[in-house]
């Protein structure tokens, strides 16, 4: 009731304010950002000496303020002689907004701070494993001087977390999780006929042509697939090879791999921490050696990382090879540090096999060739494709995935239309 009474005098507020606001709540995080870092690493598992996040957090607040005016700004159809007629948009009221702990600050900025801006209240229910960044969030907000009940962090449990969902109070979702979660988030919402933006599982697939520059390949995508232990939403978790180039990629990801110090992820010395939870850990064991027993090669020896034990959240890094898509670790979304890595024959092989998923998120080419690079993104089924790069969220492109990976899109343009609705207007000036 909080939230409903202060966003009706928020959407009032002109748009120059409310950026305004959220750019304080940005220098507020950057005040805190020395104490985040270590709390975020306690929490789950991300080395400290990669700095938490918030360049990230910067470079999307700073987007967002920038594009609010053109992405909010009303639309005039074709001139009719006679009236004035336009398409404004209106916030949509209350957003609530469940956020993951893989990178719990960045998802959460994703949709709360367009939100904010387009003129909705916000409540934040963040993931257990992460609670500490809800509140992180409620000071900032807090020290920006938010009206009170704007914006509230609410730690409950996922049964209260239902019965707000089913009340008809919420009038827009935002949910970054598994699908399961997905599934369970809609079945609360229904009837309610709340609007709703699901990020939900991935398998992102990279391609790598007989053209690419192979040493930026490899840097790239070894650290796309081991960053944060493999903890990312668009992480690289299968690659596809060209067989001229086959035999010089794997040899090259593999001395890269073996370069990792897995430990103690408070000790600067550290470049890949534990996973968040030892029960993610054993997923990853699982989908390994469900692989080698099926014929794979692992090309990394665990006992290389003392820090690797069985029931333990430390994983070693592994690669491997002779895998195929019968294996869950082709298929299923493994979420840690591991990849598969595949020799295709042509191209038409290449998209056949990363099409082949249940998920599309992100998908990477890397090739010299640009307009190969788009024609062959055109044929791939998923919300972005990279050239050259990938595990990254650009803040002026739409994030948003195809198939079992959710609906909707955060982020750009695309993403305040998300947060709001059109309202028409049709003034007949001459009578």
């Amino acid at each position: 009731q909080a939230a409903k009474t202060a966003q009706k005098a928020w959407a009032r507020a002109p748009l120059a304010e409310r950026v305004s606001a959220m750019l304080s709540f940005l220098d507020a995080m950057k005040a805190m950002n020395d104490a985040m870092v270590p709390e975020l690493t306690l929490q789950m598992g991300r080395p400290v000496r990669y700095g938490g996040e918030i360049r990230g957090i910067e470079e999307k607040v700073r987007y967002l303020s920038e594009i609010a005016e053109e992405a909010l700004a009303p639309m005039t159809p074709k001139p009719r002689d006679g009236f004035t007629r336009m398409i404004k948009r209106e916030p949509l009221g209350l957003v609530f907004v469940i956020a993951p702990w893989n990178y719990p600050y960045l998802t959460t900025v994703n949709s709360v701070v367009p939100a904010l801006i387009a003129g909705n209240a916000v409540i934040l229910k963040h993931a257990d494993q992460t609670i500490l960044v809800g509140d992180r969030f409620q000071a900032a907000m807090d020290a920006a001087g938010l009206p009170q009940g704007l914006f509230q962090h609410l730690p409950v449990t996922h049964a209260d977390a239902e019965k707000l969902l089913a009340s008809g109070l919420v009038d827009h979702v935002s949910f970054t999780g598994s699908v399961r979660g997905g599934r369970e988030v809609e079945r609360a919402l229904a009837g309610t006929f709340a609007s709703l933006g699901l990020e939900l599982g991935g398998k992102d697939p990279a391609y790598v042509r007989a053209d690419a520059n192979l040493p930026h390949a490899i840097e790239n995508l070894v650290d796309g697939a081991y960053f944060n232990s493999g903890q990312c939403c668009c992480g690289i978790e299968r690659i596809y090879v060209d067989a001229k180039v086959y035999d010089d990629f794997v040899g090259g990801f593999e001395a890269k791999t073996k370069g990792y110090v897995l430990g103690n992820p408070l000790e600067q010395s550290t470049t890949l921490g534990p996973m968040a939870h030892a029960r993610f850990a054993t997923t990853v064991r699982e989908h390994v050696d469900e692989a080698i027993a099926k014929g794979a090669h692992a090309h990394i020896d665990a006992k290389a990382f003392p820090a690797d034990a069985p029931g333990t959240p430390y994983v070693a890094p592994q690669l491997l090879t002779g895998v195929d898509h019968s294996m869950r670790v082709m298929r299923d979304e493994t979420f840690g540090p591991v990849v598969g890595i595949m020799k295709v024959e042509s191209e038409a092989e290449a998209i056949r096999l990363m099409n082949d998923s249940d998920y599309g998120l992100t998908a990477s080419i890397w090739t010299s060739d640009a307009e190969a690079a788009e024609r062959i993104g055109a044929e791939i089924e998923t919300g972005t494709v990279f050239m050259n790069r990938c595990d990254y969220v650009d803040p002026g492109l739409p994030w948003t995935g195809v198939k079992n990976t959710g609906r909707g899109a955060a982020l750009s343009v695309l993403g305040f239309h998300a947060l709001t609705q059109p309202k028409g207007y049709h003034l007949r000036t001459k009578i």
